[in-house]
C-alpha cells in the first residue's frame, strides 16, 4: 500500500505573527494541531520522553532519583500520619519537578547559546537555586517528621 504524499509547503499554514495588534492564539502556531484524545496523548508522550531523556542525561536527575528510590519506602514504613506522609513524598516530588525545570532552563539557554553570558549564568545560576531551595525543603521536611521515629528505632536495637 502506497503513503499518501506529503503536504506541499503551499499547504502548510504560515503564521502571521507578529499581528499589528501584538495579539496570539493557538491557531498561530502550526506545532499546535492536535485536540483532545489526540492532544493528551501526544502530552503523555512528550512527558515520558521528558523523564527518559532525564534519566538518561541529566546525572542530578539520577542522583535525586535514587533519594527518591531509598526514601519512598521509608516513608510507608514510618508509622506517621496520612497528612505527614504525603508531606514527606510530596517534597520528594517536588525536588523532581524542580530539577526537570531546571534542567529545561538550562536546555533553553544552551539552545540559544554555549557562549558565556552574564544573563545566561544568572538563569542557571536561579534554576540552580530553586533546586537547592528544594533540597532544603525536602531535607527539613524530612528532618522533623522522620528523624523522630529512626532515632527511636535506633535507640530501641541498641538496647
Amino acid at each position: 500500500m502506497a503513503k499518501p504524499p506529503l503536504p506541499s509547503d503551499n499547504s502548510v499554514p504560515k503564521p502571521t505573527l507578529p499581528r499589528e495588534n501584538g495579539d496570539y492564539t493557538i491557531e498561530d502556531n502550526p506545532h499546535k494541531g492536535n485536540r483532545g484524545i489526540a492532544r493528551a496523548w501526544r502530552a503523555a508522550v512528550n512527558s515520558l520522553s521528558g523523564l527518559r531523556y532525564a534519566v538518561l542525561e541529566e546525572s542530578a536527575f539520577r542522583q535525586e532519583l535514587t533519594l527518591v528510590a531509598v526514601l519512598t519506602p521509608l516513608a510507608f514504613l514510618l508509622p506517621v500520619t496520612l497528612v505527614e506522609r504525603i508531606l514527606l513524598l510530596g517534597t520528594l516530588l517536588l525536588v523532581l519537578i524542580v530539577e526537570l525545570l531546571n534542567s529545561s532552563v538550562e536546555a533553553a539557554v544552551d539552545r540559544i547559546s554555549l557562549e558565556r553570558h552574564g544573563l545566561s549564568k544568572r538563569a542557571k545560576d536561579f534554576g540552580s537555586a530553586a533546586v537547592m531551595l528544594a533540597l532544603v525543603l525536602c531535607g527539613g521536611t524530612w528532618l522533623a517528621i522522620a528523624a523522630p521515629h529512626v532515632v527511636g528505632w535506633l535507640r530501641a536495637l541498641t538496647g
